[in-house]
C-alpha cells in the first residue's frame, strides 16, 4: 500500500496482483486528469465514491459515479478523463483470457473481445463487482495461496468468465450444427484423458477443446450431453480426487495442512474446499489428514 499526501491533498493506492490480473484500490481526495496510452489489458473500473468525468475513447464520451462498473476502453485504444475526488477500484486482466474461457469468436478463429463499455444490466454489474472483491479478498490477499499455479489459473478463468457474463462481447455461446455433430463420445474421451493427464497443471477450456480436436462450444455441449456437467466442473472433481489422495498420504506431523494441499490443487478458499470435500467424501478433509 502507498499513501502520498501534501498539506492539502492525499492519495492512497493499494495493489494486489498475479501475472494474469491485478486489482488496485485508489482513494484520491483531489481532482486529477488522466491520459492513458494503450495498455494491452482489459481495464475495469468500479466506482465507490466521487465521480469520473469526461471519460473519452474512440468516439465514446461518458461519466461514471458510485455503483458504476465499466470497461475503460478496448485494450488497443488510448483513453482520457478526469477523476473528481473519487474512491475506486481498477482491475486489469489479460484480454487473451476471454478467448481461453470462451473459445474462438467465429469460424475464422478471431479473438473474443468486448463490444461495449457498460455491463448488460445492473444485476450483471453487481455480480462482476462481487467477483472482483472476492478475488481481491480471498485470492490476492494471501500471497502463499495466489502463488500456487492452479489457484492463479482457476481464479483468472473465473474472473474472465464473469467479465464475459457482464459485458456484451463477440463470443458465440450456442453450439452450431457442426459443433453438435462433433460432440461425440470419442471427442469426450480425448477431453477426459487430457484432463486426467494434466490436472496438476494450469489448464484452460480452450486447451481441453484443442486436445479433443473440437471447438469450445462442441466440448461444452459434449460434457453437458453425455455427463451433465461442464469441462471445468469435471476438472475440479478430478483435482478434488487428487487432493483426497494427497490428504491420505500426507503426514500432519511433518507440517502438512489441509490449506496447503487444497491450494496445491487449485482450491483457494479453505471453507469452500471443506464443504465440497465433505459433500463428496462424507467427512471433513481435516479428518482424512489426521486419520481420525
Amino acid at each position: 500500500m502507498q499513501t502520498l499526501s501534501t498539506a492539502t491533498s492525499r492519495a492512497r493506492i493499494e495493489r494486489s496482483a498475479i501475472d494474469s490480473f491485478s486489482v488496485d484500490e485508489l482513494d484520491l481526495d483531489f481532482d486529477m486528469s488522466y491520459s492513458v496510452t494503450p495498455l494491452g489489458r482489459i481495464c475495469l473500473c468500479v466506482v465507490y465514491e466521487g465521480t469520473i468525468e469526461d471519460h473519452e475513447f474512440h468516439g465514446v464520451r461518458d461519466a461514471f459515479g458510485p455503483g458504476d462498473v465499466v470497461s475503460f476502453a478496448p485494450p488497443e485504444l488510448p483513453y482520457a478523463g478526469r477523476i473528481c475526488g473519487a474512491r475506486y477500484n481498477i482491475t486489469m486482466l489479460d484480454p487473451a483470457l476471454l478467448t481461453q474461457v470462451a473459445g474462438e469468436a467465429n469460424a475464422s478463429g478471431a479473438a473474443v473481445r468486448l463490444t461495449g463499455h457498460r455491463p448488460q444490466s445492473r444485476a450483471a454489474a453487481d455480480r462482476l463487482r462481487q467477483t472482483i472483491i472476492y478475488m481481491r479478498d480471498h485470492v490476492l490477499a494471501v500471497p502463499a495461496v495466489a502463488d500456487q499455479p492452479l489457484v492463479a489459473s482457476t481464479a483468472a478463468q473465473h474472473l474472465a468468465a464473469s467479465v464475459l457474463a457482464a459485458f456484451p462481447n463477440t463470443a458465440l455461446t450456442e453450439p452450431t450444427g457442426s459443433d453438435r455433430q462433433d460432440a461425440h463420445p470419442a471427442a469426450l474421451r480425448r477431453a477426459l484423458a487430457h484432463i486426467e493427464d494434466h490436472a496438476d497443471r494450469p489448464v484452460t477450456v480452450a486447451e481441453i477443446a484443442a486436445a479433443a480436436h473440437v471447438t469450445v462450444r462442441a466440448l461444452q455441449y459434449a460434457f453437458r450431453r453425455h455427463l451433465d456437467t461442464t469441462p471445468l466442473a469435471h476438472l475440479r472433481r478430478v483435482r478434488l480426487s487428487h487432493a483426497h489422495r494427497d490428504l491420505l498420504a500426507a503426514d500432519p506431523g511433518e507440517g502438512a495442512t489441509v490449506t496447503d494441499i487444497a491450494a496445491r490443487w487449485g482450491f483457494h478458499h479453505p471453507g469452500r474446499f471443506a464443504a465440497v470435500y465433505r459433500d463428496c467424501y462424507g467427512h471433513s478433509p481435516h479428518r482424512t489428514l489426521h486419520g481420525s
